[in-house]
């Protein structure tokens, strides 16, 4: 999903085993016939395994350990056609390593943005995954599994939704904000609360500023920063109970999206044989959230 997003191992073992399979399919699937047909743009990850190596376009390092990688498609008006709300599988051996490691990364660009896709990396020390993928030079490969399909999206099947995202947890979230508002038959008004670190760890912000204009009454974003610089303008601490009472709509107006490190979503959900979360306290049971596993 997306680039913090924890994966279960049968998610990556399965993918990875299906990797021969993908690469039957993809090489029918290059042949473009499928398109050919109608005219519309090759969907390069239209549904099960796919197993394809794009080339790295270009790297650029948005923060000071976040880059913004992007990927070359096969075609200049190929797409991913990709679903709302889903991921990639990606595949690779690292340095040093003798055996592969895959992971799941949630695409920042659109399912019908032509010629590339991006994704979201943020480097953590010791990561097998995030290391390889700061390591790699415009003209590098890297190998796409298979796509994941998360949360099923149809538009307006909520009034309003509030997405709740820690740390690296916003590529998701951005993912579904962006293909929400682009939608013209889509009205649900969206309030995003993101939590982080530092003032510099407030990814995409540029891009949320922008909806916030572009769609006045519709998309709200609030941030908190734990450690804020002196100069911040943002709310200091934590994704809090009292910050959640600002935001959150009456009770049962509103979806809730989870995303990110586990103690996060553990406090705000709950866990196997832990207190209830602050959602449910604010009256938010289980089956008004939704969380990314």
């Amino acid at each position: 999903m997306a680039m913090f997003q924890r994966v279960r191992p049968s998610y990556v073992l399965g993918g990875v085993a299906a990797a021969g399979v993908g690469l039957t399919l993809l090489s029918r699937n290059l042949t473009g016939e499928a398109s050919a047909s109608t005219g519309a743009p090759r969907k390069i990850f239209p549904g099960g395994p796919a197993l394809i190596a794009l080339p790295l376009e270009s790297s650029e390092l948005v923060n000071h350990n976040t880059k913004r990688l992007r990927f070359k498609l096969p075609e200049p008006d190929a797409v991913t056609g990709l679903p709302l709300e889903a991921s990639l599988i990606t595949f690779a051996f690292p340095k040093g390593s003798w055996l592969p490691t895959g992971r799941p990364y949630t695409p920042i660009t659109t399912a019908d943005e032509p010629g590339f896709l991006e994704l979201l990396v943020k480097h953590y020390p010791g990561g097998k995954m995030s290391t390889h993928m700061h390591s790699l030079q415009p003209g590098d490969s890297l190998r796409f599994v298979m796509p994941l399909k998360h949360y099923a999206w149809t538009p307006n099947q909520h009034p309003h939704i509030t997405l709740i995202a820690g740390g690296a947890g916003i590529t998701p979230m951005f993912q579904l904000i962006q293909g929400i508002l682009r939608n013209p038959e889509d009205s649900t008004q969206i309030s995003l609360v993101f939590g982080v670190n530092t003032d510099a760890d407030i990814l995409l912000k540029d891009e949320f500023d922008r909806f916030e204009k572009q769609y006045p009454g519709r998309f709200k974003a609030t941030y908190t920063v734990s450690r804020p610089d002196p100069t911040s303008l943002h709310h200091k601490g934590y994704v809090t109970q009292e910050l959640l009472k600002e935001v959150l709509p009456a009770t049962g107006s509103s979806k809730v999206f989870v995303c990110g490190p586990p103690g996060f979503q553990d406090a705000l959900v709950g866990g196997k044989n832990k207190p209830p979360g602050v959602l449910e306290q604010l009256g938010y049971g289980k089956d008004k959230v939704y969380k990314f596993d």
